[in-house]
């Protein structure tokens, strides 16, 4: 289990709240999950969206709630089946057994830890070019660069668990802010960006083909499940037999904010920028914020964008680090070797940094790691998992027969099939 899932406040530890009214800390928690989903994916979702032409960016808009809802709902319901306490490791293993445990267990790790990799070379990134393009001084080395960034980012981790979530949450309402703001400070510079592919209407199979391939990223950019675990945790020792009810309303609120806030990012930078911008920003390796930041002759948005895009990815960083660590101790525990929380705690973050800091000093294309590693392996987790769950675990079975059920199941095989397709086109 996981210790710091434990080592909660006193106050949560009295008889569970009812649902009379909405709470502080349900505030708190909706913005958490806000802010662990918007980071590297949602700074590159205009990107590889927007290259796939108007159409399918459209369709993908109308998936985006039902998809991201359901699916995070069905992983948020799989944590609250388990006993008081259980985190997603621990419920796992008491519903599939202790070989299948540690294989799922192995696939919640290696679902979440890319994404730590993807934000890691993010961060390096965005700095880099700040550095350069709007301070028009020349960065350090990038392996000293992305050290310091990733250091920096594990000593707040070592803060703990709640002190992980705040910060997040409060960092979310000068990011939501300053993302409206910077979508609405694009409309004057719409020049029709991608409605010019508008009139070209795709053939079936090649709008299917755009769509099979742009979900993972999708999948991705929304995506909050490392912090789910922690966030059911919670919620069953606040509410107890009311945490499924107040779970779904948290996460619906947290998914109608960053579905509209972040389609309406998407669409204000594909109507400024040409497809052959976006090939640009793509080729570069650079989120679009940073893209922007280089393309707009405006003091204002050359430094608020990097600075945006820093906060994006630094908190989805802190959110995810949660999770990649909760699955990396649960492997080492279940290899039968148990050393102290303590050390336990100080390895996690030793491999964590050096891991990191190799990826972020390669430089590999994001794009391509979102699409190959995190959007469909996050799928297995976040997708099918639950569902195979409601089919199979007796503690489930009142979520069958849903028609939600078969929606997150057709989109976690689509991410899935799509990673096949990938490898072997």
């Amino acid at each position: 289990m996981n210790d710091q899932a434990n080592s909660v406040d006193e106050r949560y530890a009295t008889t569970p709240a009812t649902l009379t009214s909405w709470s502080r800390q349900d505030t708190t928690w909706m913005l958490g999950l806000f802010g662990t989903a918007i980071g590297a994916g949602t700074l590159f979702l205009p990107i590889n969206a927007g290259l796939g032409g108007f159409w399918p960016l459209v369709i993908l808009a109308l998936l985006a709630f039902p998809m991201t809802f359901f699916a995070h709902r069905g992983l948020t319901r799989f944590v609250l089946s388990g006993r008081e306490g259980s985190d997603i490791t621990d419920v796992v293993e008491e519903h599939f057994g202790i070989k299948a445990g540690a294989l799922i267990t192995l696939l919640y790790f290696f679902a979440i830890f890319p994404i730590l990799l993807i934000y890691s070379v993010a961060l390096t990134n965005t700095v880099s070019s700040f550095m350069e393009y709007q301070l028009h001084i020349m960065p350090p080395p990038r392996a000293v660069l992305a050290f310091v960034l990733i250091l920096g980012l594990l000593a707040v981790v070592r803060c703990g668990e709640q002190v992980i979530v705040k910060a997040m949450s409060l960092m979310v309402y000068p990011f939501i802010v300053a993302l409206l703001f910077l979508a609405v400070y694009l409309v004057p510079h719409w020049n029709g960006g991608i409605l010019s592919t508008a009139s070209e209407v795709p053939a079936p199979s090649a709008l299917l083909n755009t769509l099979w391939l742009a979900i993972p990223v999708m999948v991705f950019s929304f995506n909050h499940s490392p912090i789910i675990s922690a966030f059911a945790v919670d919620q069953k020792r606040q509410y107890g037999a009311h945490a499924e009810e107040r779970s779904s309303q948290i996460l619906s609120r947290a998914h109608l904010l960053m579905v509209a806030m972040v389609l309406f990012f998407v669409f204000s930078c594909v109507l400024t920028l040409s497809p052959a911008q976006l090939a640009e920003a793509k080729a570069q390796n650079l989120s679009i914020l940073s893209y922007l930041a280089n393309h707009f002759d405006n003091p204002t948005i050359a430094f608020a964008a990097p600075l945006i895009a820093f906060v994006a990815i630094a908190k989805s960083f802190l959110g995810h680090y949660i999770g990649a660590s909760e699955g990396l101790k649960g492997l080492v525990v279940k290899t039968g070797r148990r050393p102290a929380p303590k050390t336990l705690d100080r390895m996690t973050a030793a491999f964590m940094l050096v891991v990191c800091w190799i990826v972020a000093t390669l430089n590999p294309s994001i794009l391509g790691m979102i699409e190959t590693l995190g959007g469909p392996v996050i799928a297995s987790i976040l997708f099918l998992m639950p569902m195979y769950a409601i089919r199979k675990v007796p503690a489930m079975a009142k979520y069958r027969g849903q028609a939600s059920n078969v929606f997150v199941t057709a989109v976690g095989l689509i991410a899935i099939t799509a990673l096949v397709y990938s490898l072997i086109a």
